[in-house]
């Protein structure tokens, strides 16, 4: 089982890129989607702040899919679980919140 990669808002997520098209407004969704490789079926979630959110069962190879707002600006670490068997893989995410749009 292997995370082949993960796009946040239709974008393959770097966290040395500027930041700017991964960010949302309160209200408005992340987009995650995550291509998984291997072999028959694995439990992915994202874990913010200890909470499972968007818990689904994904047949490998195959694509863990994941819309998530919230309602108040601020950063958010969030981690993208897969498991299978005992084996656990993550990857990190920052799901940041901007207060107001960008004017300009």
């Amino acid at each position: 089982m292997k995370i082949k990669f993960v796009q946040l808002n239709g974008l393959v997520y770097n966290p040395n890129r500027d930041p700017q098209p991964y960010r949302r407004l309160p209200g408005k969704p992340f987009s995650i989607r995550a291509a998984i490789e291997g072999q028959g079926s694995a439990t992915a979630y994202l874990l913010i702040d200890g909470e499972r959110h968007c818990e689904k069962t994904v047949s490998l190879p195959g694509y863990y899919d994941c819309e998530i707002a919230f309602d108040t600006p601020g950063a958010r670490a969030a981690e993208l679980v897969v498991e299978q068997n005992g084996e656990q893989l993550t990857e990190f995410l920052l799901l940041d919140v901007e207060a107001h749009a960008w004017v300009g």
